[in-house]
C-alpha cells in the first residue's frame, strides 16, 4: 500500500493543483457559485479515488511482491500478472533471471574444473617431494639436513593450497567419526618432530587418554598442524615447549595448545582470523601467510567446532578448540 501511494503521489498532487487552477479561472471570469464548484470538485474527487482503487486492486499482488522480499525466483514467475506494466517487468525479471543462471553454472564449471587442476597437480608435486625425501633421508651432513627441512616447508605449502581449494567443496570431501582426541594430536606432533626438532622446541602433552571427539580426523589433522606451526614458528627462544592440555566444561571437550613465543598484539588480536592478515608479526617473521589461522577458522565453523585464541606479548599465545 505504501509504495503504491509513493508512486501515485505526483498524480495527486497535479490532480488537485489543476483543479485549483480551473477554479481560480472560472472564479477571475465571473462564476462564483461555491456550491457547485465543491460538487463538481467532490464529483471529480470521487472519480480520481474510483480510478485510485482501480489501479491498485488490479495491481495489488504486483505491489506486494516488490515490497516482499522473493525466497527464490520461481516464486516470483508463478504468479500471472493482470497488467502490461506488471507483465513486462515480470519477463525482463525472468530473462535476466535466466541469464543469471547460465553465468552461474558456467561459473561453477570453472571453478571445479579449476579445483580437479589444483588437485592433480598437488598430487603430483607431492611425488617428486617423497622421492628426494627418501634420498636423504639416510644422509647427515648438514645441507642433506636442510633439504630436508626445506622439503617439509614445501610440503605443508603443497598441503595448505590442497586444503584451500578444497573448501568450498568441504561438504563433499569429509568424513564424521568419533575418534580419540589424544590419538590425532600425538600422530599430528609426531608428523612435525621434524619441525620441533630444528626449531628445538618441543611438545607437552596431557591429554586424558579417554576423551572422545567426533570431527573428520584428516581436516582436524590439517588444523591441528596450521596451530603447530605457527606456534613453533613464533616461539623464537630455544629449548621453549609447547603445550597440550585437554579437559571437559559441560557437554564440551576442550583443546589448548599454548606456546611459550613472542605472542599477538592486542591490537592485532580482533583480525588474526582474516584471510592474509599478517599483523606485526608478519612484518617481522617472513614466512607468515595470513592463510593459516582463517582457514582453521573456516574448518572449525564447518565442522561445527569453535575456536578461541588468546595472547600476551613476549608471554605467548593459547589457542582453544571447543570441540
Amino acid at each position: 500500500m505504501k509504495l503504491f501511494f509513493r508512486e501515485q503521489l505526483p498524480l495527486i498532487f497535479i490532480y488537485f493543483f489543476q483543479l485549483f487552477v480551473i477554479s481560480f479561472i472560472y472564479w477571475l471570469d465571473g462564476y462564483r457559485d461555491v456550491k457547485m464548484t465543491l460538487y463538481a470538485s467532490l464529483l471529480s474527487s470521487v472519480l480520481l479515488i474510483g480510478y485510485l482503487a482501480f489501479r491498485y486492486m488490479t495491481n495489488r499482488s504486483f505491489y506486494h511482491r516488490l515490497e516482499k522480499p522473493i525466497i527464490s525466483m520461481e516464486d516470483f514467475t508463478n504468479e500471472a500478472q493482470q497488467t502490461p506494466l506488471a507483465d513486462g517487468l515480470q519477463q525482463l525479471l525472468i530473462s535476466q533471471f535466466r541469464h543469471y543462471r547460465t553465468d552461474i553454472h558456467n561459473y561453477k564449471h570453472k571453478l571445479n574444473g579449476h579445483i580437479q587442476f589444483i588437485n592433480q597437480w598437488v598430487h603430483q608435486m607431492k611425488t617428486p617431494l617423497s622421492v628426494i625425501h627418501l634420498m636423504i633421508q639416510d644422509e647427515d651432513e648438514p645441507r642433506f639436513i636442510a633439504i630436508g627441512d626445506e622439503l617439509d616447508r614445501l610440503k605443508k605449502g603443497l598441503e595448505m593450497v590442497l586444503y584451500t581449494a578444497r573448501l568450498d567443496t568441504f561438504e563433499q570431501d569429509f568424513y564424521v567419526e568419533t575418534i580419540h582426541l589424544e590419538t590425532v594430536i600425538r600422530s599430528v606432533t609426531s608428523n612435525q618432530k621434524r619441525l620441533f626438532i630444528r626449531k628445538r622446541v618441543f611438545p607437552s602433552i596431557q591429554i586424558d587418554g579417554n576423551l572422545m571427539i567426533t570431527s573428520d580426523e584428516k581436516w582436524l589433522s590439517f588444523l591441528l598442524t596450521q596451530i603447530i606451526t605457527n606456534a613453533v614458528r613464533y616461539t623464537i627462544e630455544e629449548n621453549r615447549k609447547i603445550y597440550f592440555h585437554s579437559y571437559k566444561h559441560g557437554a564440551d571437550t576442550i583443546v589448548e595448545i599454548q606456546d611459550e613465543g613472542v605472542g599477538i598484539p592486542r591490537s592485532d588480536l580482533p583480525r588474526v582470523f582474516d584471510p592474509y592478515f599478517t599483523g606485526e608479526n608478519g612484518r617481522n617473521f617472513q614466512e607468515s601467510t595470513g592463510m593459516g589461522l582463517y582457514l582453521v577458522k573456516q574448518i572449525c565453523k564447518k565442522l561445527g567446532h569453535r575456536i578461541e585464541i588468546e595472547s600476551t606479548v613476549h608471554q605467548g599465545t593459547t589457542v582453544r578448540i571447543i570441540f
